[in-house]
């Protein structure tokens, strides 16, 4: 069963509003289909980084110096 939508104000700045506009009419979608899909690839991709954030949580920390060390003796830099 589909939920029913909801409704929001956002507001655009005019120059994207009228891209968007253009976009929907290219691609036969409205804004709305347009802006969900964004905010759900937004959305998914926060989710991602996060995933990423926890599986290097346990990595240890050096700190920017000591990276800069390690290039210089790996010949990188």
């Amino acid at each position: 069963m589909a939920t029913a939508a909801k409704r929001a104000t956002i507001y655009l700045d005019p120059i994207l509003h009228k891209a968007l506009k253009l976009k929907a009419f290219e691609t036969s979608r409205s804004i709305s289909n347009l802006v969900n899909t964004a905010v759900r690839e937004a959305l998914a991709e926060d989710a991602e980084d996060l995933a990423s954030f926890d599986e290097r949580a346990g990595e240890s920390l050096i700190s920017y110096d000591e990276m800069l060390k390690r290039l210089k003796n790996d010949g990188r830099i």
